[in-house]
Parts: C-alpha cells; structure tokens; sequence
C-alpha cells in the first residue's frame, strides 16, 4: 500500500495505519530532505518501521509514476528515494507513459552477521531433516542491505515446499538476533528460465510469510555473488518466490563483480497498480 502524500496524516498513527493495511509493508511518500531527491519514504510492516524493502521501493515508484507525481521521460526515467539506508536509485521503464518495470539499485556494501545456528537447530526451527540443508559452498549465513536474513539453501523444491517455521523455537533461538527473519530457497523452478526457488518467513515483523521480498533478494545476490570464483562477472538470476501462498511473484536480481569486489546489486520487475481507494482517518 503507498500514502502518495503522508505530510497531513500524525505521526503516532503510521503503525495504525499499517496494521489496519495489513499487507506485508505500506509506504508513506513525504517530500524529499535534499531536493536533489524526489522523495522521501517511510515503510512500516504490521510490526514497527523498516530502513529499507525492496518492493515498497520499487511499488512506490510505480505508483506516483502512474498518477503522475512526476513525469516519464523516454523508455526510462531514474527517481531517487529517500531511505533509511540512505539514497535508492529507481529505474522505471514505461511503455506509451505507462509504468511497466521498475528495478532499484544498490551501491552500499552489504553486511554479513555472525554465524548462524547449527544445522540440527535449522532444521528444527524449519520442520525439516538436517538432509534438507545444502552442505556445501552454499552454506546458511547472515546478510543484509539494511534489512538482515539469515538464508538456508534447501536440497531442493520438496523441502522449500515443506518448511514451517516452529514459532516456539523460532521465539527461544533467533528472536532478538542479528537476523531474525528467515529465506530460504533451491535451485531451479517452477518456471522455464528460474534460477532460484525461494519462501521467505519474517515472524520477527508479524508476517508469516512474504510473496516477495526484495531486500532479501538484494541480499541474496550479494551471498550469491561472493560465493562466486568469477572476479569480473554480471551476475543475472531470476528468483520465483510467493508460489506456495498462491502469490506467485518473479524477481530478476543482478550482481556485478569488478576485481573480486562487489560493486552493484539490483532488484526489480514487472511492476501494476492493483488498486486504490481512499482512508477515513479520525
């Protein structure tokens, strides 16, 4: 959901309002604090505030590009939100001045936390058997482009398909730690030309599940990239997540590589305003 302008609405009823939404995040659009900026955005889930989302971002710039809050020009126009991670370059692409992609960019380096619980206790906390868990260069680890997930590569689409998170579990191992929130994902598809199969369970901001996840994404391609032996490399991938909540969403997530340094991830897609109305706030 996006508030296109949130200036008259008090401060203390942002997380209302969120909750009254109850999607996974809704964005309030204010003026930009540089004017060099074209907005500034707030983003709040049911649970609290966040400094970044990847699809409130890329949704956002869909949206006031559509209603026209700023002009298109040409097949692509660049916008510039203000986060709490900092600035975040949009790209729009429009067909006949419609908006019909829009695909954010990331140039901060991302983090990695500290190791992540055992295997047995992984596998545990997703209802599943140790052998569901790769063991190999693409073991479970923390990252974060502002928003951290501690991501569990699976054996394949069986055991995505069969993880459920134990919230008494979850609650007594990762509530409170550096991340909290859970990706996991195989290899392949459901889709001809997938390359990763993924769910995302986000407890820690009372959202069971994510139909699509975009700063998780970014930082998946950050952990993709650095496992990479490639020191100069355009990584392209392309994530189906949200299929097991009858959601399906696609995301193309990029990675580039120069000198053995991450230097560049995006995130974006098919973008379309679903619908709109109007709040009574009082």
């Amino acid at each position: 959901a996006v508030i296109p302008d949130a200036r008259a609405i008090p401060e203390e009823l942002l997380l209302s309002i969120a909750r009254e939404f109850n999607f996974s995040e809704t964005t309030f659009v204010y003026p930009p604090a540089d004017p060099a900026n074209t907005r500034r955005l707030r983003i709040f889930t049911p649970g609290g505030e966040l400094p970044f989302a990847g699809h409130p971002t890329v949704g956002t710039a869909h949206v006031l590009a559509a209603i026209g809050e700023f002009s298109l020009h040409g097949p692509q126009t660049t916008v510039i939100f203000e986060e709490g991670v900092g600035p975040v370059p949009v790209v729009i692409e429009s067909r006949d001045g419609i908006p019909v992609h829009c695909q954010l960019r990331l140039t901060s380096t991302p983090e990695f936390g500290p190791p992540p619980p055992s295997r047995e206790t992984l596998a545990a906390l997703l209802s599943l058997d140790v052998a569901d868990l790769r063991d190999d260069e693409l073991a479970p680890q923390s990252a974060s482009f502002g928003l951290p997930f501690l991501y569990v590569p699976l054996t394949g689409m069986d055991a995505v398909r069969r993880a459920r998170v134990n919230t008494a579990l979850w609650e007594r191992e990762l509530r409170g730690a550096w991340a909290a929130e859970l990706f996991v994902f195989c290899a392949g598809g459901l889709r001809e030309g997938t390359h990763w199969h993924a769910r995302s369970f986000v407890p820690g901001m009372s959202i069971a599940e994510d139909p699509a996840t975009g700063s998780a994404c970014a930082a998946l391609g950050a952990y993709l990239a650095t496992r990479s032996p490639e020191r100069d490399a355009r990584h392209r991938w392309v994530v189906e997540q949200g299929f097991e909540m009858e959601r399906p969403s696609i995301l193309q997530v990029e990675a580039h590589v120069a000198n053995g340094v991450l230097t560049e991830v995006r995130v974006g897609g098919a973008t379309v305003l679903v619908a709109e109305g109007r709040m009574t706030i009082s």
